[in-house]
């Protein structure tokens, strides 16, 4: 496809998008004003009928991107055979994790790399900005223990082992963002490229190649995104998410990538950089202010595939590429903690979005992220002026003349509200239908266990979504409000494990939003009780919050959330599992790392 044509795709797939989704919103809009203003007119019926267009957009606009996706899905690219020529280091940035689980990981992708022959185009480098003594010490002797046991298969191969390094900074300035320009700066001159992945990623040798290949075959080419799976999850919470990111992430990614272009996404990991692209274009500055708003910006990627397209680097998210791997949060409490660092990092994107040369879908791009994380106000908002109208109602007047001797009867516009409500349960059901049919037209199914294994998950997955979205907007509104009044939340480290909850921990984290669920239905009771119904399903889920919150912890069994990697796990997974267990046997060498955790020399 040449630059011209590329050029038509892309634009044609934002207008349809944009244009589909303003207009559902409008026609919900519509709708909704005629039902609100049937007994008269009043002012909260256009605020109601405002905040329909507003979340009717949201929702037909992620709607739009699986259609999008649908469309344009090709198969995947074959594979490059052309010679690496360059040098590339894979960066495993660490903080505060395990390290025995991480430096398994990197063995095992020094395995996937060693069995194609390349060893001698890649190194590795742990990046450590652990703050724990105690872990730090750990991490010096596994990485001790891992540069001996490479050194070991290096001898059998007639390689060399000085492929690994480790450094520790003791003050973590700029946090992942500020752990990565370090090491450009120390020693990015040595690399023609930089595989970036996050301490839980493990990506396969062969994809790994085929994304340097990709690169050196497109010197416009600043950074090459992967779609990374979600692995290894083991209770419902995870593995309906797991699921998810399996059956229908692929689609609504290569819907985001049909609109993007050369303007694509960077998700901060598992993704491949020109490195001295990212060296001259992404040094981030240090917002005025203090946090939330100032400071160090917590969501970094998006940021800096902003600014690699501002300096003409063309940023491209690749679908097609497999064997790209990552781990997930096991229990909704975790998956809150998470959300909460990414929603400040992307409010902070209000200070960003105007600076100066950016790439008008770059500021698109940061504007649906502001977004994404403020929409769960305007829905509350939504149920409040609900509410509200319901309760300040004026009285039908039968008989609005004087001496009128019949009765009107005011217009029942009912119909119009349920039409809004059919059609926004179904801008969120119609994509994972439209992505089964799909999947069962193409075979794909096959893959997640066969049509009916894979029917079985998307609905137990869509119930379980339904049941959770309620208690994740509650967590999501308290973020906002948390950032909009001045409340930094860091940036804890993240909780491995299987994220198995107790009841009282559940309660302690969600008895809030069950006084909140307590209080919306008692409100719509005593003062809409006609809408009563319509709260239920909000109200229900929020009122069995701390049950919900547990109960999703907990080992999920059977093959129901059946995904490719658990029925037929790629090797590098199995690798993993093998080394984890032999170096549980293995004693941990306590010699001095000082002779291994330097960084790669300048």
């Amino acid at each position: 496809m040449n630059a011209k044509s590329f050029s038509s795709n892309v634009l044609s797939a934002r207008v349809f998008s944009l244009v589909m989704s303003i207009g559902l919103g409008a026609g919900a809009a519509a709708l909704f004003l005629q039902f609100g203003a049937a007994d008269g007119y009043q002012l909260v019926d256009g605020v109601r009928a405002a905040l329909v267009f507003i979340t009717t957009f949201w929702l037909a606009w992620g709607a739009m991107q699986s259609v999008a996706g649908l469309i344009t899905m090709r198969r995947p690219a074959a594979p490059m055979i052309t010679p690496i020529t360059t040098r590339t280091a894979i960066l495993m940035p660490v903080y505060n994790e395990d390290p025995g689980a991480v430096f398994a990981r990197v063995a095992a992708m020094d395995d996937a790399i060693a069995r194609l022959g390349l060893t001698d185009y890649f190194d590795f480098a742990l990046l450590s900005d652990t703050q724990d003594a105690a872990v730090a010490a750990e991490e010096e002797r596994w990485f001790v223990h891992l540069w001996e046991d490479r050194q070991q298969d290096a001898r059998k191969a007639g390689g060399k082992a000085q492929r690994f390094f480790y450094r520790r900074r003791h003050r973590n300035t700029g946090r992942k963002a500020g752990n990565i320009q370090d090491f450009f700066e120390t020693s990015g001159a040595n690399y023609d490229f930089a595989l970036i992945l996050d301490a839980d990623s493990l990506m396969e040798g062969a994809t790994i190649a085929e994304m340097v290949r990709r690169m050196q075959a497109a010197p416009e080419l600043g950074l090459l995104q992967t779609l990374p799976r979600i692995i290894e999850a083991r209770s419902r919470f995870g593995r309906a998410m797991q699921f998810a990111a399996g059956f229908y992430s692929p689609v609504f990614a290569q819907g985001q990538a049909a609109m993007q272009g050369a303007t694509g996404a960077f998700w901060g990991h598992n993704a491949l950089v020109r490195v001295r692209a990212f060296a001259e274009s992404c040094a981030l500055p240090e917002l005025s202010g203090p946090p939330p708003f100032g400071g160090h910006i917590l969501s970094h990627d998006y940021v800096e595939a902003a600014l690699l397209a501002r300096a003409g680097w063309v940023v491209h998210v690749d679908p097609d590429l497999d064997g790209s791997f990552e781990e997930g949060p096991e229990n909704m409490i975790d998956f809150a903690k998470r959300d909460r660092r990414w929603c400040q990092g992307n409010l902070q994107h209000i200070r960003v979005i105007s600076a100066p040369g950016l790439k008008t879908w770059s500021r698109f791009a940061l504007f649906q992220g502001i977004l994404s994380y403020i929409a769960p106000l305007f829905w509350m908002m939504f149920l409040a002026s609900n509410l509200y109208a319901t309760a300040t109602a004026p009285e039908p007047d039968f008989f609005p003349e004087p001496f009128q001797l019949f009765p009107v009867f005011p217009s029942d516009q009912t119909s119009k509200a349920v039409g809004v409500a059919v059609g926004v349960f179904g801008l969120l059901v119609l994509p994972k239908v439209l992505i089964l049919l799909d999947a069962v037209l193409r075979g794909r199914v096959s893959q997640f266990g066969g049509a009916l294994t894979a029917l079985r998950g998307m609905l137990r997955e869509l119930v379980m979504s339904s049941i959770n979205a309620p208690i994740m907007l509650m967590w999501q509104t308290r973020a906002v409000l948390q950032v909009l009044s001045g409340r930094d939340g860091g940036w804890p480290a993240q909780t491995r494990g299987d994220g198995r909850l107790t009841l009282s921990e559940a309660f302690a984290a969600g008895w809030w939003i069950q006084v909140w669920g307590i209080g919306i239905i008692l409100l719509t009771y005593s003062f809409a009780a006609n809408l009563l119904l319509w709260v239920l399903p909000i109200g229900i889920p929020l009122l069995s919050a701390p049950v919900v919150i547990w109960f999703t912890s907990q080992p999920s069994t059977g093959v129901v959330f059946a995904t490719p990697e658990e029925l037929s796990p790629p090797r590098v997974i199995a690798d993993h599992h093998r080394i984890m267990g032999q170096w549980a046997q293995t004693p941990i060498s306590f010699a001095s790392p000082a002779a291994h955790s330097a960084p790669v020399p300048a």
